[in-house]
């Protein structure tokens, strides 16, 4: 029998048309994180369990974690998400690094679940954190990163929302109605997954978890539009700030356990991806879970697929062409003597991918054409006596007779 051709169930082979949109994208997220000052780490794929079962939700641990037991005995799982290695990563340090702390890592990750639009088995995703920052700046600044690599991508401000609610001020709600800690946990789950459910089919799991007397309490707090306190501060801020796509929204909860106070969430508004893009909050007390002083912190968490769909949903995506400059085609037996006047081509900047191949002239013109490669130098005997090259636009055939100068000016724009 046959290997398969196919890669593992929710993981993606990334030929080099897609790998082009993902590097891409990534270049994008690197510019407007660095611009706010914030520095790439990066942590191992395979951390210890424990530090998953600590904080990270309940769902992800016992359904979607892919975990095992190494050679030596140790239970460890493959990363799910990122914020407890780099909190680790930051305790480990803690008394030696400088705040505040500006940190952003595009690790992959993996989860358990069910392969569907927007959500697969493995992804990449860009973390963003700053450490150090316990006033509404930090909340402000994380925001407005989301805010600012949406727009570089060029999304209009009523393509996407972001939804921001206090956990403290839903806590003290919560106090006010004797919720005990497992129907905290229940309302909270209940909420993360409320886009994903009917209205009938919320209230009555609404119901169920909490009664109906507290339930009908619960639905008319979460109908109220006027945002506590440090919100409203936090929204007349962003506002300074320029962001402007913003509500807030008390029915945001987050999965994760260890957010404490601020969340938010970023809303695709497209009919075709209407859904939760990315998200994320603060989170003061993990980094403490590693046996250290806590360390407020803020951060989020935009994965590749989501961010993916969004900008195909909004006509986002730009047509990537090949990074080679040229295709080398060469006439005659000239491999070894072309080899000075290539190596002096790159080292100039130029990419060139030469044609080795004994076929004839036309088939390797239209093979470089077929790999969209735009231009193709011409290489023989003569041209290398002259230290003229044939240069030819494969999409307009125009042709020109150049030096090796003249095509370095023409193919980078120098």
């Amino acid at each position: 029998m046959s290997l398969s051709t196919q890669p593992y169930k929710g993981a993606r082979d990334f030929y080099p048309e897609d790998k082009r949109i993902q590097k891409w994208m990534f270049a994008k997220l690197r510019d407007v994180v660095e611009s706010f000052g914030y520095q790439e780490y990066d942590a191992p794929l395979i951390e210890s369990f424990e530090i998953y079962a600590a904080k990270t939700g309940e769902e992800i641990v016992s359904e979607q974690l892919y975990s095992f037991e190494d050679r030596g005995g140790r239970k460890v799982a493959i990363r799910p998400e990122m914020t407890p290695s780099v909190s680790r990563m930051v305790a480990a340090r803690r008394q030696e690094l400088t705040y505040p702390l500006r940190w952003y890592s595009i690790p992959n990750l993996w989860r358990y679940e069910r392969p569907q639009r927007g959500r697969l088995r493995e992804h990449w995703q860009l973390n963003v954190d700053i450490f150090g920052v316990e006033g509404l700046e930090a909340d402000v600044e994380i925001i407005q990163i989301t805010d600012a690599i949406l727009k570089t991508y060029g999304a209009k401000p009523d393509s996407y929302k972001i939804r921001v609610n206090s956990l403290k001020a839903a806590g003290a709600v919560y106090k006010d109605l004797r919720l005990d800690q497992a129907q905290h946990r229940a309302v909270a789950k209940l909420l993360d997954k409320r886009v994903r459910m009917s209205e009938t089919e919320f209230n009555s799991s609404l119901k169920e978890a909490v009664g109906q007397k507290t339930a009908d309490d619960l639905l008319e707090y979460w109908s109220k539009e006027q945002p506590p306190e440090n919100i409203a501060a936090l929204l007349n801020l962003l506002e300074k700030a320029g962001v402007s796509s913003i509500v807030f929204d008390p029915e945001i909860a987050r999965g994760m356990d260890y957010y404490t106070d601020i969340v938010f969430e970023v809303f695709d508004e497209s009919a075709e991806n209407n859904r939760a893009m990315f998200g994320g909050g603060r989170y003061d007390g993990l980094v403490a879970e590693f046996g250290v002083e806590p360390v407020p912190t803020v951060g989020f968490g935009m994965g590749d697929v989501t961010l993916q769909n969004f900008l195909e949903s909004n006509s986002l995506l730009p047509k990537l062409e090949p990074e080679t400059n040229a295709a080398v085609i060469l006439i005659g037996d000239v491999y070894g003597a072309v080899q000075p006047i290539l190596s002096e081509l790159r080292q100039n900047g130029l990419n060139l991918a030469v044609d080795p191949t004994e076929r004839k002239l036309d088939a390797k013109i239209k093979n470089a054409a077929k790999s969209g490669v735009k231009y193709a130098i011409f290489i023989g005997e003569q041209e290398l006596a002259n230290q003229k090259y044939k240069l030819k636009n494969l999409k307009s055939s125009e042709e020109k007779e150049l030096s090796a100068d003249q095509i370095v000016q023409a193919l980078s724009g120098r």
